[in-house]
């Protein structure tokens, strides 16, 4: 395709007729010439939005683009309706390449039982890999509305489902042959099908339930970065221990591989709760299938400190995730 907005043949075929259509609340659609979405609100209701693009890989990011944004809204207690995309294209990508992302961006909305509302896409010579940006949009009662910033000194924090998820099946995607050169390739295909768990749609729903003060999904610096930034939201101090964080075996033989941290790689799918009683919110959590522990809780003060038995390390904020640096050592 040349530069320059996506033809309408194009458009129709790759785009438009991959979507469906499956909430009442949305009434305008996308489609040709529509540069807005339209949704009804309940009273007593809010809106609430998120918007974030995918461009540590271009391996499934439709199914990334979704599910993160999705999980955003989750993290606030909302529920997800709808989403409005943003593709951008280098010069030269075949229509196949955007029917394959639209089709992911379909599959993953159905999934979650919500709909495309619209968006754009064009060719760009910008960009030399494809970009996703997504918004996402949800609607939640007023009073369950949950921030980031909610935590209250003693809470506990309960983390969902296991460290560097996300970043540990993007590096197995993304660097495979690498990794076989190494790994046995069954640890390189669980890897991979960590996709599986990216969503945290299910653990909000019950944290909300019982009455979660805050949350916080996940993403780039890892459950270190979460931690530091819904300390720093709250404006509290944190103590976790890292022996009892959550981690797959394959996300640390895949870490070992390229010598990155993996309590500080993205981790979409696992969600951190602070809540009056972690050991109840866990066995809610597990009854429904979903991993979870209590990894420590909210303090007095501005310290946020990581034990390790006997030894200890301060949490700072977040720098480059540590994705990056596997990319950086792929392209040297």
């Amino acid at each position: 395709m040349e530069i320059g907005k996506v033809p309408e043949n194009v458009l129709k075929r790759a785009v438009f007729k991959q979507i469906r259509h499956r909430r009442q609340e949305i009434i305008l659609h996308s489609g040709v010439g529509e540069d807005c979405c339209a949704m009804e609100v309940e009273e007593g209701y809010a809106l609430v939005f998120s918007t974030d693009p995918i461009t540590g890989t271009d391996k499934g990011i439709g199914r990334l683009a979704v599910h993160i944004n999705a999980n955003d809204i989750a993290s606030s207690g909302a529920e997800p309706i709808g989403v409005l995309t943003s593709i951008i294209l280098p010069p030269r990508t075949r229509e196949k390449k955007l029917r394959e992302i639209m089709q992911e961006i379909e599959e993953a909305c159905r999934e979650l039982s919500i709909e495309v509302m619209g968006g754009h896409s064009e060719v760009s010579d910008a960009v030399t890999r494809p970009i996703l940006n997504v918004t996402c949009v949800g609607k939640v009662r007023k009073d369950r509305l949950v921030s980031t910033g909610g935590l209250v000194p003693g809470d506990e924090l309960v983390m969902t489902k296991w460290a560097g998820l996300e970043g540990t099946a993007i590096i197995a995607q993304d660097m495979e042959e690498d990794l076989l050169k190494t790994l046995p390739d069954w640890i390189v295909e669980e890897a991979k099908g960590f996709v599986k768990y990216l969503s945290v749609i299910p653990e909000s729903s019950v944290a909300v339930e019982l009455g979660a003060d805050a949350m916080h999904d996940v993403t780039e610096g890892g459950i270190f970065g979460a931690l530091w930034e819904m300390g720093e939201a709250s404006g509290v101090g944190i103590i976790a221990d890292l022996y009892k964080i959550p981690i797959k075996q394959e996300t640390i033989e895949v870490c070992e591989v390229f010598d990155v941290n993996p309590y500080m790689l993205m981790s979409s799918g696992s969600m951190l709760i602070g809540c009056k009683n972690g050991n109840l919110l866990v066995e809610k959590l597990m009854e429904k299938g979903i991993n979870a522990a209590v990894i420590g809780k909210a303090t007095e003060g501005n310290d946020r400190i990581i034990t390790m038995g006997e030894d200890f390390r301060y949490l700072e904020p977040s720098g480059s995730d540590e994705l990056y640096k596997v990319q950086k050592t792929a392209q040297k």
